[in-house]
C-alpha cells in the first residue's frame, strides 16, 4: 500500500529576512556528544544493546513496500531479515521483491501476519493513514514490535487505543517523524527544557501544505472507474467506506493521476488527515515535546469554505494548554494553506503568523516558533532542525546554559537513524529508548488530530482528555472516530 510523501523542499532550509541583524541574533546551537549506533544504544549506560546480541538479526515484516514504504522496507533489510512484504499495488511489490527476494509476498496485511505469525518479530506500517491503526493494532496484540508512519491513526480514538494497547502489551514501538532523530531538534527541546526564553507566552506552527488536490479546486468525488489490475482496491479502502476507484482526467478525457492512489488521498476527508496530520506530527514536534504541553484544553478552528469530501483551502486552529509544572499556560496556533487576501485583490496568500508575531522576520516554508519574554527559539525546517535562536538579552553563550540530556546521533541520515533506535530499544527490551514511542506519539497524534475537529465544527471546544469527550459539545464526539467495513477492526 503505497503511502507517497514529497520531501520538503530545499528552500525550507534556508530563511530570508527582511533585518539585517537576524543572524547576528541568531546563535548557533550545539550539538552534544552521546551517540546512538546502528544495532545498539551506545550511551554509557547501555554499552551493549541490551537483552538481545547486537549482531543478532530481527525479522521484519514491511505493511507497504511503496511511496515512503520504499525507504522504510529498505531501511528494516538494513537493520534486520525481511520475511514479508506486503502492498495492494502488484507493481510496488514487484519492485520490493527484486530487493528481498526470499521475502514472502501479499496483498492483505492480515493474511500475511496471519501466515508468517511466530516468524515475524516486529513489523513496519507504512499505507495510508485510513488503514494505519486496523494494520497497526493487529501487529500489537500478536505480540509485534511496530514502527508506524505519521500521523499514527487518522482517529483520535485509534490513537488513545494503539498507545494504551502498545503499553500493556510491552512492545517496541516508534513513530515515523522523523525529524525526532535530529540533534537539531533534540538541542531545541534541552534549550525549551531549561526554560532560558523565559515564560513562553506564544508558540507558532505553520506549513507550506497541502500540495495535493483539494479544496477549493476539489470539492467532489470525479467519476468511478475500474480500478487498474495491479490494484486491490477492495484492499486499499480496508476499514473506510467503500467507494469507487477514480482517476483524473484532462480536458480530452484523457486518464491521468489517481484521485486517490498513490498520493492525493491526502486531501480527502475519508482517507486523509490534511496538512495538520500530514505535516504537523513533524513541525510541532519540537515545541510539543520541549514544552512538555500533553493534552489541550481548548481548541477553536477557522477555516475556508468546508465541504464533505475534502479539507478546505486554509485553516488555522488554536490551541490552549494548561499549566504544568513549572511552565505556565501556552497558547498554541496553527496555520496552514493559502487564504483569499483583500489587500492582494482577493488572490490566495500564505496563511502564516504575521510580522508582528515575528518581530519582522520573514519566514521559510514550513517551521515553528516559539516566543518568550526572554527571546525566541524559530526552527526553519519542517523537522524542528536548523534552529535559530533570537535572544533580548546580552549574555553570549547563553544557549550553552541548557544541559544536555538527549542522546546524539553521530552521523547517518536522520530516517535511517529513527530506525536505529527502534531496533536498539527491541534488543535492549526498552520501549523508552525509541523517542517516539507510542506512550509519546500517541499524545502527540491526538493534539493533531483534534485540530481536524475544531476545523470540521468551526466552534471552540472544550477537551476533556480522560473522558475523551467534549465538555460543551457532545455532537463533536462523532469525530473522534467512525465505524469500520465489515471485516475490518481494532
Amino acid at each position: 500500500m503505497s503511502d507517497t510523501q514529497q520531501p520538503p523542499s530545499d528552500s525550507a532550509t534556508h530563511s530570508t529576512t527582511n533585518r539585517r541583524d537576524f543572524l547576528k541574533a541568531s546563535a548557533a546551537v550545539g550539538i552534544g556528544a552521546w551517540v546512538v549506533g546502528r544495532g545498539a544504544w551506545a550511551d554509557e549506560t547501555n554499552p551493549t544493546g541490551g537483552s538481545r546480541s547486537p549482531n543478532e538479526k530481527i525479522n521484519i515484516a514491511c505493511i507497504g513496500v511503496g511511496g515512503k514504504g520504499d525507504s522504510d522496507s529498505k531501511h528494516a533489510g538494513m537493520f534486520g531479515n525481511v520475511v514479508g512484504i506486503c502492498d495492494v499495488d502488484d507493481k510496488a511489490l514487484a519492485k520490493k521483491a527484486e530487493a528481498f527476494p526470499k521475502a514472502e509476498k501479499f496483498n492483505d496485511f492480515r493474511k500475511m501476519l496471519d501466515t508468517l505469525g511466530k516468524g515475524v518479530d516486529a513489523v513496519t506500517v507504512s499505507i495510508p493513514d485510513h488503514n494505519h491503526a486496523v494494520a497497526a493494532m493487529m501487529a500489537v496484540k500478536m505480540g509485534k514490535h511496530v514502527y508506524c508512519q505519521k500521523p499514527l491513526t487518522r482517529t483520535i480514538k485509534e490513537a488513545r487505543m494503539l498507545r494504551e494497547t502498545a503499553k500493556k502489551m510491552g512492545v517496541c514501538t516508534q513513530m515515523g517523524n522523523q525529524g525526532t532523530a535530529t540533534n537539531g531538534l533534540r538541542r531545541g527541546v534541552e534549550i525549551l527544557r531549561a526554560g532560558i526564553l523565559g515564560p513562553i507566552k506564544e508558540v507558532h506552527i505553520w506549513t507550506d501544505r497541502p500540495i495535493w488536490p483539494q479544496a477549493p479546486k476539489i470539492v467532489s468525488r470525479p467519476p468511478a472507474m475500474e480500478p487498474p489490475e495491479y490494484l486491490h482496491w477492495d484492499q486499499w479502502i480496508g476499514p473506510a467506506p467503500m467507494r469507487p476507484y477514480a482517476e483524473y482526467s484532462d480536458a480530452n478525457g484523457k486518464r491521468g493521476k489517481g484521485a486517490y492512489h498513490t498520493f492525493n488521498w491526502r486531501g480527502w476527508w475519508d482517507f486523509g488527515t490534511g496538512a495538520l496530520g500530514d505535516m504537523g506530527c513533524h513541525t510541532a514536534n519540537m515545541p510539543y515535546m520541549g514544552l512538555d504541553l500533553g493534552a489541550p484544553t481548548t481548541l477553536e478552528g477557522k477555516a475556508g469554505e468546508l465541504n464533505d469530501e475534502t479539507y478546505p483551502a486554509w485553516a488555522t486552529v488554536n490551541y490552549t494548554f494548561a499549566a504544568k509544572g513549572k511552565r505556565g499556560p501556552v497558547k498554541l496556533t496553527w496555520w496552514e494553506g493559502h487564504k483569499p487576501d483583500a489587500k492582494a485583490g482577493g488572490a490566495p496568500v500564505r496563511n502564516i503568523p504575521g510580522h508582528n508575531i515575528t518581530m519582522g522576520f520573514d519566514l521559510p516554508q514550513s517551521g515553528s516558533l516559539v516566543v518568550g519574554e526572554k527571546g525566541m527559539l524559530m526552527s526553519i525546517s519542517d523537522y524542528g532542525e536548523g534552529l535559530r535562536l533570537i535572544y533580548n538579552g546580552e549574555t553570549e553563550g547563553f544557549a550553552n546554559n541548557a544541559p544536555k540530556f538527549l542522546p546524539r546521533h553521530e552521523k547517518g541520515d536522520q530516517d535511517e537513524n529513527h530506525k536505529a533506535e527502534w531496533i536498539a530499544a527491541i534488543k535492549a527490551n526498552k520501549p523508552e529508548m525509541a523517542l517516539s514511542n507510542w506512550d509519546y506519539a500517541g499524545m502527540l497524534t491526538e493534539f493533531i488530530l483534534l485540530g481536524n475537529v475544531a476545523i470540521k465544527t468551526g466552534k471552540k471546544l472544550e477537551w476533556d482528555f480522560a473522558g475523551m469527550t467534549f465538555k460543551n459539545d457532545k455532537s463533536a464526539d462523532k469525530l473522534l472516530h467512525r465505524d469500520y467495513r465489515e471485516g475490518w477492526s481494532l
